[in-house]
């Protein structure tokens, strides 16, 4: 029989530290799916699991669902990728747009991060400005531009009324770093105050409705309403990543807001299961990736954007996730977060949760944080989360998000929240005693 700990020996000797991607590697070695179905993933050594990750919140519809595994079956032999359209990516555009108010035009990218950095660069392209300001801790993918601060800490991070933007990745360019703009997520003051500095140049406010990152906050109707009126004050556009979010409402979360963004990044989820990108917005601001141009201000393409196996799978996820999907999920995610909140009375453990839609995280303090800088854990408090949620993959065969966070797919039942309502009180019993010693020594 195969084993994990032999798969991971011959990774080691092919992939840069047995992988390739970092959010899979935990110690001593990664575990490898055999299969999985709905909301189980089996593992190589037969080992069964419920997931409540759902690759980083990219499967709707948990995995393997039948209606998605025909259609691109059939897709498949037709063919999977051409030098020509395909009425794939049309349909999926067709139903997208008539999906959200906000949607005039589409073109379709291939990741989250690739959506991102192309909406980024079509807000530079439509105000001839360089700058971006994001929020202090987001998380946008790993664009340059996109992922500066998103992973500052107390030692770097500096004053709350003008964070500082620091780098990601060792040699990322000065002049990335100067022309992203970090401001504190739902401080409407002192966001206005950090813009008004850098107005002329400022192409885009870049901003995560519901950031996972800073701690899974939806951002408050006065913030994103202060947002939207000084973008139009000052030639700036106000973008949303949904990448993540969209998930929320049937439209995204941008359904909960009075005013809407001029361009929509999105990802994850609305592929299917598939790799896929997407970038949606207002009509004249999309022009600048037309061919038909006079002048072409954003050349725009890739060898698989709009494939049709991606676009199949995403039109056919999507007319899944209709009205009714979408309200049942979000109901039973509620359900979900007033049992924890129950287990953690009845387990009395100094715990919080948050989240919007299908999506909730798990914090280790006792009051709900409402900005990245409460939300931050601390090393001492990132080995306790560790110890949870490998106590919940090894003992209660469950799948977590690395934040401890959970993204609910619609296969997700009462009888799975259950099982997490139960785990989380044993794993809670188990670090009771180290995170009061810690919030102790906190104090």
């Amino acid at each position: 029989m195969k084993t994990n700990k032999a798969i991971y020996q011959r990774a080691t000797k092919v992939l840069t530290g047995g992988v390739s991607r970092n959010t899979i590697f935990r110690k001593p070695h990664p575990v490898y799916v055999a299969k999985a179905k709905g909301s189980y993933v089996t593992d190589v050594e037969g080992i069964e699991r419920i997931d409540f990750a759902n690759n980083m919140a990219s499967l709707i519809h948990g995995h393997a669902h039948p209606a998605i595994i025909e259609a691109v079956t059939e897709q498949m032999h037709r063919g999977t990728a051409f030098t020509v359209g395909t009425e794939a990516e049309v349909l999926f555009a067709e139903q997208m747009i008539a999906r959200s108010a906000s949607f005039e035009r589409m073109r379709f990218v291939n990741s989250g991060t690739e959506a991102v950095m192309t909406m980024l660069k079509t807000a530079r392209a439509n105000t001839d400005k360089p700058k971006i300001a994001k929020a202090e801790g987001a998380y946008h993918g790993t664009y340059d531009y996109a992922e500066i601060s998103q992973t500052s800490h107390p030692g770097n991070w500096g004053i709350t009324s003008s964070p500082n933007a620091n780098r990601v990745v060792d040699g990322t360019p000065k002049g990335a770093i100067d022309d992203v703009i970090i401001f504190p997520f739902n401080d409407v003051t002192r966001t206005l105050n950090i813009l008004d500095r850098y107005a002329d140049e400022i192409a885009c406010v870049l901003i995560d409705p519901v950031p996972h990152r800073i701690g899974l906050l939806p951002a408050s109707h006065e913030f994103v309403e202060a947002v939207y009126k000084w973008t139009r004050a000052h030639n700036a556009l106000m973008v949303f990543d949904e990448v993540v979010t969209y998930r929320v409402n049937y439209s995204g979360a941008q359904e909960s807001y009075n005013v809407k963004p001029d361009l929509t990044a999105m990802g994850k989820m609305i592929g299917g299961g598939f790799p896929i990108g997407a970038l949606a917005g207002r009509k004249e601001l999309m022009e600048v990736l037309d061919p038909r141009g006079k002048i072409l201000r954003h050349p725009h393409s890739g060898t698989f954007s709009a494939n049709p196996i991606s676009t199949t799978a995403g039109r056919v996820a999507m007319e899944l996730f209709d009205h009714e999907a979408v309200s049942t999920l979000n109901a039973l995610s509620m359900k979900a977060v007033e049992q924890i909140r129950e287990v953690v009375r009845l387990a009395d453990i100094p715990v919080s949760v948050t989240g919007a839609g299908s999506m909730f995280r798990i914090h280790l303090k006792p009051e709900k944080p409402t900005t990245y800088r409460e939300a931050y854990q601390p090393k001492e408090e990132k080995q306790l989360v560790n110890e949870l949620l490998d106590y919940m993959f090894l003992e209660e065969k469950i799948m977590m998000i690395n934040t401890c966070a959970c993204m609910l797919a619609t296969t997700i039942t009462q009888h799975e929240i259950d099982r997490l309502s139960e785990g989380l009180f044993n794993g809670f019993k188990l670090i009771k005693p180290k995170l009061e010693k810690l919030l102790t020594v906190s104090i």
